[in-house]
């Protein structure tokens, strides 16, 4: 098995990602998400990408920031697409048309609606089936690309568009759905969460999850300027702070075994995260709610501490 670890000079000097001139909101993090996942390949990588911001404001025709082989599809069966790509890969080694010693990662990136809601079913099969691709979630908690509409990524007593706190309701009133467990219940050989601020992390687990056959899924936190409401120079440290609070948790399942990859030298109250951002400042003042986020968080965290080195399945 080939290394995790890659050293930044390492990765600058692969240098793969979206071309200058993409249509990203400036303070974005997925084109550096991107540039991650692209550059921690040893191999040529095949991408599929639903329908979302990345599609959009990196594909507008006719131009393309892309430098890689990808392909479109819509919101709701980029995994269908890449579970096809993957098969007609190993057909054409069994013709002879593609040498048997031919390596292709194949990687299929969607947002929320692509992988917690309209792609779940394609996602789902794609898994059952075994088709051997990473999956890269860039998770940005709502609809981001049509007006920020709430979706099952949206935490609770988060203000979206439709979901508009004010004097009856606090935001959103449902969780948001746990999609990295969901996927793991499927006896998925790798699956992970990750965030752009820890890199060395990020990159190490794209690199394992390269290397480990079947369907690998790593759900990565994408701050997002508009929608969460911050400075565009903060993406970075919103996503850190997310990790710090352990309201995001750096974790892996590997073959049914979990394992933080990450452990807070002193974990923050989930308060200093909510404040950075401006669909929950409408929370500050409701100490009610403010402590039941942080139960949530709490909750999570310890189920993950007594978790840690498990085998479940």
């Amino acid at each position: 098995m080939k290394k995790n670890f890659i050293s930044l000079k390492e990765l600058s000097e692969r240098n793969i990602g979206l071309a200058p001139g993409h249509r990203a909101c400036a303070g974005c993090p997925f084109p550096s998400i991107v540039r991650m996942v692209l550059s921690a390949s040893d191999n040529p990588v095949v991408v599929a990408n639903a329908t979302g911001c990345l599609e959009v404001t990196s594909t507008i025709f006719p131009y393309s920031a892309w430098p890689v082989p990808w392909i479109h599809s819509a919101f709701e069966n980029v995994a269908a697409t890449i579970a096809g790509i993957e098969t007609a890969f190993r057909v054409f080694k069994k013709r002879g048309i593609i040498p048997e010693n031919k390596k292709i990662n194949f990687i299929a990136f969607g947002g929320d609606g692509a992988t917690y809601d309209i792609g779940l079913q394609a996602l789902s099969g794609a898994i059952e089936r075994g088709h051997n691709f990473l999956y890269i979630l860039y998770d940005n908690q709502a609809y981001m690309n049509t007006g920020i509409q709430r979706s099952s990524a949206t935490p609770f007593g988060a203000n979206t568009t439709t979901s508009p706190a004010g004097k009856v309701i606090p935001g959103k009133l449902q969780d948001r759905k746990d999609i990295t467990e969901i996927i793991a219940a499927h006896g998925t050989p790798y699956v992970a969460q990750a965030s752009p601020s820890h890199f060395y992390d990020f990159i190490s687990k794209i690199r394992k999850a390269f290397e480990i056959k079947g369907p690998k899924f790593i759900a990565v936190l994408s701050p997002c300027v508009p929608g969460w409401g911050y400075r565009e120079n903060e993406s970075i440290e919103i996503a850190k702070l997310a990790v710090e609070t352990c309201f995001w948790p750096l974790y892996e399942i590997e073959h049914g075994v979990y394992k933080l990859t990450y452990k807070p030298a002193k974990k923050l109250p989930v308060r200093i995260w909510l404040e950075k951002q401006e669909r929950f400042k409408h929370l500050i003042n409701r100490e009610e709610l403010i402590t039941e986020i942080q139960k949530k968080v709490d909750e999570k965290w310890e189920r993950l501490l007594n978790l840690d080195g498990k085998k479940i399945f």
